[in-house]
């Protein structure tokens, strides 16, 4: 069964990486693009420029962070379907620049994915994924 991880862009990339997808708005400090050229950067998908201000600000604030995120995912599916097609084939890796490595937004990200994905398995939403057939 494939999966969905998360990691700083600044490590380096492993075999395990399966396919690497950046998940922030703004592009890494000190990272050129040549050096991602092999990266899909889906900066739709991060939260938006308001939330996250708001948590890099307010660092002790990341359960609100996470809520709030997720209910921008929630509105959005056209921003994060494409990473379940890929997730549900092949390891999928967020790739991220925030220093910490436990609260930041690909977390947030791979837990509302691979919750998607638990609920996709029993069709409980089939609204949402009627233009996959």
């Amino acid at each position: 069964m494939a999966m969905i991880q998360s990691k700083r862009v600044y490590e380096a990339v492993t075999d395990n990486d399966g396919q690497r997808v950046l998940v922030d708005r703004l592009w890494p400090r000190g990272i050129s693009k040549a050096d991602l050229s092999d990266v899909n950067w889906c900066k739709e998908v991060a939260p938006s420029d308001a939330l996250r201000k708001q948590f890099h600000q307010h660092p002790d604030t990341f359960t609100e962070f996470r809520q709030g995120y997720r209910q921008e995912l929630a509105a959005h599916p056209e921003y994060w379907q494409q990473l379940l097609v890929i997730a549900a084939r092949e390891t999928l890796t967020l790739l991220y620049a925030a220093k910490d490595t436990e609260q930041n937004n690909a977390v947030v990200l791979a837990e509302f994915l691979e919750d998607e994905l638990d609920r996709r398995g029993d069709s409980s939403s089939p609204v949402c994924y009627a233009d996959e057939r």
